[in-house]
């Protein structure tokens, strides 16, 4: 890009790569646990960590506001393009009950092995209806899928979350388990 190019994306509030760069540098943690979580599985995790903060740093026209958001959007997209989830078959009558929770307010704290162990589709709407918020619409057009399918893929991962019980060795933290670098403590 040239310096003229760069000048003028900055008088005109639009965010540069640098901009990027510092959203990535400042949440590095969230956006690479976003993506692994999406991914399910480290290596495809950071294959859209990266490919979404390489397509950041180029040229974007979006302003400058919105750049983590942006890059949350980009992560997102490449975790779908990845792994091309897909909504399984449900009886929408067994899910109806589990559909809207009961109690208001926060859905609480969800074990991570749970999480990745939910079917693709599952752990997207999951991740993106309960953890990152979007809206059941929004999530639908991402996925390309019904706001129906959505609903019964949160239900069905809502209880599958619930009745998902640690081993002896998980209650006690010793999972043993090889955590990316980025997600260690």
């Amino acid at each position: 890009m040239s310096e003229q190019a760069y000048s003028a994306m900055q008088r005109n509030g639009y965010a540069t790569c640098q901009d990027f760069l510092r959203v990535f540098d400042e949440d590095m943690r969230g956006l690479y646990q976003l993506s692994f979580l999406l991914a399910g599985d480290p290596e495809k995790g950071e294959r859209c960590f990266v490919t979404g903060m390489e397509d950041c740093a180029k040229e974007n026209r979006v302003f400058r506001e919105w750049a983590r958001i942006w890059a949350k959007r980009v992560i997102v997209q490449k975790a779908i393009r990845e792994l091309q989830p897909r909504p399984s078959q449900y009886d929408s009558s067994a899910l109806a009950a589990t559909a809207f929770p009961k109690k208001n307010g926060p859905i609480g704290h969800f074990d991570v092995d749970a999480v990745l162990g939910l079917a693709d589709f599952e752990r997207f709407v999951f991740v993106l209806c309960v953890l990152e918020r979007y809206g059941e619409h929004e999530c639908a057009l991402l996925l390309n899928c019904s706001a129906s399918e959505v609903r019964e893929a949160r239900a069905q991962a809502i209880e599958d979350l619930a009745d998902f019980r640690p081993s002896v060795f998980d209650a006690h933290g010793d999972r043993g388990r090889e955590w990316p670098e980025v997600l260690r403590a």
